[in-house]
C-alpha cells in the first residue's frame, strides 16, 4: 500500500503566505472553493480527490477571527467528510489565545473552546507559531507542534549586525521574561524587563525598568501586539532612561489603526514582524519576515512522521 499523499489547502486568512510556503515545499497549493453567500455564510467546496491524503489546511485565525475560524472548521469538516487519511490544521496565529484562563467570575476559557472545536471539526494534529502561552498545546487531545519565530528574527538580527556587546533584550512585561531570557541567552546579550500596569484593554502605564539600559541598543521582545501599547509605552521607558536605540521583535503583529497612530510617534525604531499575518507596513520602519521556509520544512517532516525538533534553535521557553 502506498503512502498518503502531501495535499496542501488554504482558506482566504493569509493566501500569499500559503503560496509562499507550497513554493518553498515545490508543491502546489490545492484547489478549493472558500467563499460566502451574501448573507455571510461561509461556504466550501474542496476541487480535488482527497480520499486517503494526507491534508494540511492552512488558516491563521486573525481578524475577522470569527469569519476565520468559521472557514477553518468548514475546510476541516469537508476533508473528513471526503476521507482524507490525515487533518493536520496549521495555524501560523491562533487567534483567542490571549483568552486562555479564567481570570474573573462568569468568564469563559475560549481558547479551549477553540481548541474543542477544531478537534471535534475533525483535526488530527495541529501545527502552530508562537502560542501566547505553551500550555494552550495542553487544550488539544490531539498531537501539537508547536514552532518559535525566533530562527528568523535570529537571521535578521545576524544579517543586520544588531547583535554586538551594546544590546540588551528587554521583556515589555512580566509575562514575556522567560521568552526574552532565552533571546538574550542566545544572543549573548545582557537583560531587562519593565514592569507595567495595565489601567484599561487599550491603555498600558510602563512603571519600572528592571536592567541596565543606559546608553545601550534595546531590543524588545514579545509574541504578539495589537494597539502597541505595551511596545510603544516601554519604548518611551527606555528612551527615558537612556537607551541609544530601540526595535521591537514581536511574532504576531495585529495592528489595529490605534497600533498604526502610536507607531508614528517614531518610539520605536523598528519594529520586526513576520507574516503569520497580512502586515501592511504603511510607509512605517516595519520590517516584515517570512515564516514560509520554516512551516515548510515542518510540514516536510510531518508528512512521514519525522521529528520536527531539528527546527528549534532556541531552549528554554
Amino acid at each position: 500500500m502506498s503512502a498518503p499523499s502531501l495535499k496542501i489547502f488554504a482558506g482566504n486568512s493569509n493566501r500569499p503566505l500559503a503560496e509562499e510556503i507550497c513554493t518553498s515545499m515545490g508543491v502546489p497549493l490545492g484547489e478549493a472553493t472558500v467563499t460566502s453567500f451574501p448573507d455571510g455564510e461561509s461556504f466550501v467546496k474542496i476541487n480535488e480527490n482527497v480520499r486517503g491524503q494526507d491534508v494540511f489546511i492552512m488558516q491563521s485565525t486573525c481578524t475577522p477571527t470569527n469569519h476565520h475560524l468559521m472557514e477553518l472548521l468548514i475546510m476541516i469538516d469537508a476533508a473528513r467528510r471526503a476521507s482524507a487519511h490525515r487533518i493536520t490544521a496549521v495555524l501560523p496565529f491562533y487567534g483567542y489565545a490571549r483568552q486562555d484562563r479564567k481570570d474573573q467570575p462568569r468568564v469563559p476559557i475560549t481558547a479551549k473552546l477553540v481548541a474543542n472545536l477544531i478537534v471535534a471539526a475533525g483535526a488530527n494534529r495541529i501545527l502552530t507559531m508562537d502560542l501566547h502561552a505553551q500550555q494552550i498545546q495542553g487544550f488539544f487531545d490531539i498531537p501539537v507542534d508547536h514552532l518559535f519565530a525566533s530562527p528568523v528574527f535570529f537571521d535578521h538580527v545576524e544579517k543586520n549586525n544588531m547583535r554586538n556587546d551594546n544590546l540588551v533584550v528587554v521583556s515589555p512585561d512580566v509575562g514575556g521574561m522567560k521568552m526574552a531570557a532565552a533571546y538574550a541567552t542566545l544572543m549573548g546579550a545582557e537583560l531587562g524587563m519593565v514592569w507595567k500596569k495595565r489601567t484599561s484593554s487599550t491603555t498600558v502605564e510602563s512603571v519600572n525598568v528592571v536592567g541596565e539600559v543606559e546608553g545601550r541598543n534595546v531590543l524588545l521582545v514579545d509574541d504578539i501586539t495589537e494597539t502597541a501599547g505595551t511596545l510603544v509605552n516601554a519604548a518611551k521607558t527606555m528612551r527615558a532612561h537612556g537607551a541609544v536605540s530601540v526595535r521591537a521583535a514581536v511574532s504576531h503583529a495585529l495592528l489595529s489603526p490605534m497600533a498604526y497612530d502610536r507607531l508614528k510617534l517614531g518610539d520605536i525604531d523598528e519594529l520586526i514582524t513576520t507574516n503569520t499575518i497580512p502586515v501592511d507596513p504603511k510607509g512605517l520602519p516595519i520590517t516584515v519576515l517570512s515564516v514560509a521556509s520554516l512551516l515548510g520544512e515542518a510540514i516536510k517532516r510531518i508528512h512521514p512522521n519525522e521529528s520536527v525538533t531539528g527546527l528549534f534553535k532556541v531552549k528554554g521557553f
